[in-house]
């Protein structure tokens, strides 16, 4: 008798706010979607972003990191294929796809010009405000 009694109870509560419960679970499962948009493709599209970038700005000379770990300088850039030389040796000389690029470091003498540039911008800046102490 008291189980009857719960049940009825249950069954007259759960009708009356099923139309409430249906627009809850929706809200919620909206959230959740949202969520994992936020943590996992968002991230995803900014890093395939940065890798398309980083190969768009690909030059011969620079010094490259493969998805294998091998290290190596670009020769020459021909549409998607890319000719590395991997070590010392001149004639170890190996054509690949540029999306096994999976890390682009500039070449030396841009690094070299970068250092300079930045140097002789610490120097204008000194000699503009040693000019703005003496006024």
């Amino acid at each position: 008798m008291f189980y009857t009694l719960l049940t009825a109870a249950t069954t007259d509560a759960s009708q009356q706010g099923s139309g409430f419960g249906m627009l809850s679970s929706l809200i919620v499962v909206v959230i959740f979607f949202g969520i994992m948009w936020l943590l996992i493709i968002r991230p995803q599209k900014k890093q395939q972003k940065e890798q398309e970038e980083m190969i768009a700005q690909l030059k011969p000379g620079a010094s490259i990191m493969t998805t294998g770990g091998f290290y190596g300088v670009v020769l020459d850039i021909v549409d998607d294929t890319v000719i590395v030389e991997f070590g010392n040796n001149k004639n170890c000389r190996i054509p690949m796809n540029k999306a096994a690029i999976a890390q682009v470091d500039k070449p030396e003498a841009e690094v070299k010009e970068e250092e300079a540039a930045e140097e002789d911008g610490k120097e204008k800046k000194k000699l503009s405000l040693g000019k703005k102490k003496e006024d």
